[in-house]
C-alpha cells in the first residue's frame, strides 16, 4: 500500500506524507481497498474502494481518491479502470456506485458524468 503515497501526494499536495501514511494505516483497519493501474512495473493510477451498505441505496461501491498521472489521462485508461471497478462491484453484489468530486474539479465532473454518474446531492463537511 505504501506505493500509492506518491500518487496521493500528487492528488492533494497539502497533506503531508506522514499524515497520509497514518491515515492509510487506519483506513486499512476499516475495510479500505485500493486498486492500481500499472504500465509494466510503473504505477500510473489508483482508486481507493469502499464497500458500503446504506439504507437509501443498498450495497454499493465508492471509488475514492481516483487519480491517474496527467500524462496518462485522455487515453481511455480511466474508463477502463472504472469498468473494472464496476465489474468488480457487481461481482460482489453491489447494486450501485457513489462518489464525491470537488466542486472546483470541472474536468473530474465531466469524467464522472461520462461514466454515467449523476449529481444527486451536495457533500457537506465541517471541521470539529
Amino acid at each position: 500500500m505504501g506505493t500509492i503515497i506518491p500518487l496521493l501526494r500528487a492528488l492533494n499536495p497539502a497533506i503531508s506524507e506522514t499524515v497520509l501514511k497514518e491515515r492509510l494505516q487506519e483506513m486499512l483497519l476499516n475495510n479500505y481497498h485500493c486498486v492500481g493501474v500499472f504500465d509494466e512495473e510503473r504505477l500510473i493510477g489508483i482508486s481507493g474502494l469502499w464497500i458500503l451498505n446504506k439504507y437509501y441505496v443498498g450495497k454499493h461501491l465508492e471509488p475514492d481518491n481516483v487519480y491517474l498521472l496527467s500524462e496518462c489521462q485522455g487515453k481511455g485508461i480511466g474508463k477502463r479502470l472504472m469498468n473494472w471497478i464496476f465489474d468488480y462491484g457487481k461481482s460482489i453484489g453491489c447494486v450501485a456506485s457513489e462518489l464525491n468530486c470537488y466542486v472546483k474539479n470541472e474536468a473530474g465532473q465531466r469524467f464522472w458524468e461520462q461514466q454515467g454518474y449523476k449529481k444527486v446531492a451536495y457533500h457537506y463537511q465541517k471541521e470539529l
